[in-house]
């Protein structure tokens, strides 16, 4: 590919994407905890949710994590220089607004080529586009897919070097984390380095501020899972029947969101009818924190050794280097 270029991959799914998302939101609300996945929450208007609430102050994880970068992808280059790197290859999951590439193609000229994955397409060819613009230079490619599951990346040469940054790994239990780490080492292979983004533990007061912002933002991210669910496969979810809840759970090192139905009442999806009590909860979101130690030893169970991390002012947020030896 030329360089500049970008091109749109689609990714194979073994049963097309709409059916994948109905089951999931049956399986989902047919359990005895009602929950829903939260990949789900990012089609094109989760994505402008998710933007808007990155710029509020309480949500203190995307502007701790943008002043930590720049040091980050220093670092980066001057250890990827000491080892006579000369071309990496960086595949971003769930890349989003592609925010965050951004420090590390400043100070690492030694990436050639950028991959960027994620489940929201129209969204992701719009980042691609800019950066393209930003970046002329760089070779990027983008996957409209579910950035959990192994892709064939083919043959590009250079080393690779996932990129996960946020606090998107605290989504996953930490099973699932194993689950996605081990899978993304398959995706990138022996010899390579992944740079993940860890939110850190913290006073409650911080927490519960961050999930539950003044300005409503949150509630409006969580509660577009179910206007999706309308959009998409024809449920009849009254979205104000529902009310967004956020708390720290001490015993599990999570902040849960939950929808709380407000009333006794039934939803209707392809047929299908959903019993929701009074005061039942949807679990749509779990986001763990980890103390850094916490976080080496799960990459550990996943095949990945830590070479490098770094602390936020205050301990605020963390990032972490893993290396995949074999």
């Amino acid at each position: 590919m030329r360089s500049g270029a970008t091109s749109l991959i689609k990714a194979n799914y073994s049963i097309p994407a709409a059916i994948e998302f109905f089951l999931a939101v049956f399986d989902g609300l047919s359990g005895a905890q009602k929950t829903l996945p939260p990949k789900y929450f990012y089609d094109a208007q989760g994505a402008r949710l998710f933007d808007q609430l990155c710029e509020l102050e309480e949500y203190y994880p995307y502007r701790t994590e943008l002043r930590l970068l720049p040091r980050v992808a220093s670092d980066l280059a001057e250890l990827f220089r000491a080892k006579k790197l000369e071309s990496v290859n960086v595949v971003e999951f769930g890349a989003g607004s592609l925010h965050k590439i951004k420090p590390l193609l400043n100070a690492m000229g030694m990436i050639r080529r950028f991959t960027a994955i994620d489940i929201c397409g129209d969204h992701l060819q719009r980042a691609c586009r800019t950066l393209a613009e930003e970046f002329p230079a760089l070779e990027i490619e983008h996957i409209e897919g579910d950035f959990t599951k192994p892709l064939d990346m083919g043959a590009h040469g250079g080393t690779p070097l996932g990129f996960f940054p946020g606090s998107t790994i605290g989504n996953f239990a930490p099973d699932e984390a194993v689950v996605f780490l081990t899978s993304a080492r398959q995706t990138l292979g022996p010899g390579s380095y992944m740079l993940v983004g860890v939110d850190t533990k913290k006073s409650e007061a911080m927490l519960h501020r961050a999930y539950n912002d003044h300005q409503g933002l949150t509630a409006r991210f969580n509660k577009n899972i179910l206007e999706r669910i309308n959009r998409e496969l024809g449920g009849q979810f009254n979205v104000d029947d529902f009310e967004h809840q956020a708390w720290y759970s001490r015993d599990h090192g999570r902040v849960e969101m939950h929808l709380c139905s407000q009333r006794r009442h039934r939803v209707r999806i392809q047929g299908y009818d959903f019993a929701f009590e009074r005061g039942e909860t949807i679990h749509t979101e779990n986001s763990y924190k980890y103390h850094p130690h916490e976080f080496a030893a799960l990459a550990r169970r996943a095949g990945w050794r830590t070479c490098k991390g770094w602390l936020a002012e205050g301990g605020m947020f963390s990032a972490a280097l893993l290396r995949c030896d074999a």
